[in-house]
């Protein structure tokens, strides 16, 4: 699959069809976004918010989620706001996710068909591995969650607007979560 995309790419360069997407590094809409890397969005997302290519940051986990003070998409809104000029963040999470559904106990047989070994889980189970594999299962409550760990964070300047939102994963509707 790798060479397919390889060879796709030494075409699109070849005939230029990147021109439409010039844009610089700052966001045109002081934008930045926060979502699941769920394949249902790659294209749906932008799309269901008119957003064109360099409107916004997007940042994209499992789940849209920030699961500490350090977690690399808090890491990467600071950058968004301090170095970017990021203004306002979304949080949106979408409908039907999988990390609703995500626990360590599903995972761990997986890891185990794999070959990773008992000893490497059992290392990794005492690092905390079980929470940080851990889903959730309440899509709203997650919303809240996350926007609570933007705005409370201690380096997050008080005048960024932060607002949440779940995407129905099929026609793009966006509800907002209060």
């Amino acid at each position: 699959m790798i060479d397919d995309i390889l060879k796709f790419n030494k075409q699109f360069v070849a005939d230029k069809a990147y021109e439409p997407f010039i844009t610089d590094k700052f966001p045109a809409k002081k934008l930045a976004i926060l979502t699941c890397m769920d394949t249902r969005l790659t294209v749906l997302l932008q799309e269901a918010l008119g957003l064109k290519n360099g409107d916004a940051k997007i940042i994209k986990n499992a789940g849209g989620l920030i699961l500490s003070e350090k977690d690399s998409a808090i890491r990467s809104l600071l950058v968004g706001i301090y170095e970017l000029g990021v203004k306002e963040i979304m949080v949106v999470h979408h409908s039907t996710c999988g990390a609703c559904h995500m626990s360590y106990s599903e995972f761990k047989p997986h890891m185990q068909e794999h070959g990773i070994s008992e000893e490497v889980l059992a290392q990794w189970e005492a690092k905390g591995v079980a929470d940080w594999l851990e889903g959730f299962h309440d899509t709203e409550a997650s919303v809240r969650k996350t926007m609570a760990a933007i705005v409370n964070h201690p380096l997050v300047p008080k005048d960024i607007m932060v607002r949440g939102f779940i995407i129905d994963s099929v026609t793009g509707a966006l509800t907002e979560i209060k």
